[in-house]
């Protein structure tokens, strides 16, 4: 066995988290959740999902006072389930998919929040290590 991927497993694992998803949660719940894990990165909730490699139309942000029935198309509940290895064009698929909902994930960056278009390629512990390092450079 090797000591540092067997640590390195144990962090990631202890990083999944699974956030209930139905008609009566608050948005600003969810966001919560999902930045306990990932402090450097939000999730906001759109009326229409944006093009993959598109940014979203800030007119279509969803307030986080909202409960999720009233801002999707697919009223299903359920688990969705989020690991540090998923890169954000699926997570923001699969909330699309399979819930109906237009989210997108931002990076923190100084003190502005920056849309992760050109990087949904890259993982969610990827971006949020590059929030963290963007964030100390500007403190």
């Amino acid at each position: 066995m090797n000591p540092i991927l067997d640590s390195y497993m144990k962090n990631v694992t202890s990083q999944t988290m699974q956030i209930t998803i139905n008609d009566s949660r608050k948005i600003f719940a969810i966001q919560e959740e999902f930045n306990t894990v990932f402090p450097y990165l939000k999730l906001e909730f759109f009326s229409k999902p944006h093009k993959p490699g598109g940014a979203s139309a800030k007119k279509f942000i969803k307030h986080s006072s909202l409960v999720l029935g009233e801002c999707r198309s697919v009223h299903k509940k359920g688990i969705i389930t989020i690991t540090p290895n998923m890169t954000v064009v699926d997570l923001e698929q699969r909330f699309n998919d399979v819930y109906g909902l237009g989210v997108e994930v931002f990076r923190k960056s100084g003190k502005v929040w920056l849309e992760t278009t050109v990087t949904d390629g890259w993982t969610l512990e990827e971006q949020n290590l590059q929030g963290e390092a963007l964030s100390k450079i500007s403190a």
